[in-house]
């Protein structure tokens, strides 16, 4: 029987949890632990809206197994979204293909451009250049009902150009920000995202966020950056539960999103 899980409660922006970080801990050894589809389970239920993975080829964290028994766990939590991240030059349109002959969710991909050995992301896609190549793919990923987020630098000049590939929303890649967070850059770098963010939206692009997001610099982000539908936070939200615990750590993210539109 199917469990009946209750609906998570609406935030003006919904967190997804990366659980690669988990993975990356449990490949040190061959016990299982700490267990991925136990943090997810524990993340859903404190009231994470989604659930994130990037597999990379090289399966140095999240594993082929991993994906598939995670989209099984999201069939119990049908108002929750699973995201899976990648290349679809490499090993990410496999993984597409494959959770849809076997019925099992996604509902959003997010293209990457990652080299194969790369140590994380730290790059968005660039148009013209990579137009053709993708626009294709897009096509395909949505021909199975499932959303495109394209990973992008904060440029307000390619924003149309992602519209024009055929993209659903862009995730912007957010290190520059978390970087410059709390210096005397901050406020321009923040800019730059707004103007990206507002640019985004003229052409009807949807805009995810993420990379090296936390609890300290996440509500400011979020003030500053106009109708980000979606955050993805993996290595610090992982990093806070070792101290925390899942639960408390992603009601204290959500706590942040909710405070950077409170009045207060």
């Amino acid at each position: 029987m199917t469990p009946v899980h209750a609906p998570a409660p609406r935030h003006a922006t919904a967190l997804s949890v990366n659980v690669n970080k988990v993975a990356l801990l449990r490949n040190t050894r061959h016990l299982g632990i700490p267990d991925v589809l136990r943090a997810a389970q524990l993340c859903l239920e404190a009231g994470a809206q989604g659930i994130t993975v990037h597999p990379r080829p090289d399966e140095r964290h999240i594993r082929s197994d991993d994906v598939y028994e995670l989209a099984a766990l999201m069939k119990d939590w049908p108002d929750r979204e699973f995201n899976v991240e990648g290349n679809p030059l490499q090993n990410l349109m496999e993984f597409v293909r494959n959770l849809s002959a076997r019925g099992l969710p996604l509902h959003q991909c997010t293209f990457v451009p990652d080299s194969e050995g790369q140590f994380t992301s730290d790059h968005g896609w660039t148009f013209p250049d990579d137009a053709e190549r993708l626009k294709p793919l897009i096509e395909e990923v949505q021909g199975r009902g499932v959303r495109v987020s394209l990973f992008m630098d904060p440029l307000p000049e390619a924003m149309a150009a992602a519209k024009e590939a055929g993209a659903d929303r862009v995730e912007f890649y957010t290190e520059s920000y978390a970087r410059a967070w709390g210096t005397p850059d901050q406020d321009k770098v923040l800019a730059q995202f707004a103007l990206s963010a507002r640019a985004a939206a003229a052409v009807h692009l949807g805009v995810n966020a993420g990379h090296d997001l936390n609890r300290d610099n996440l509500s400011g982000f979020l003030r500053a950056v106009p109708g980000v539908l979606e955050v993805s936070i993996g290595h610090a939200l992982v990093a806070d539960a070792l101290e925390l615990g899942y639960s408390a750590t992603v009601r204290d993210y959500l706590r942040c999103i909710d405070g950077a539109f409170s009045l207060a």
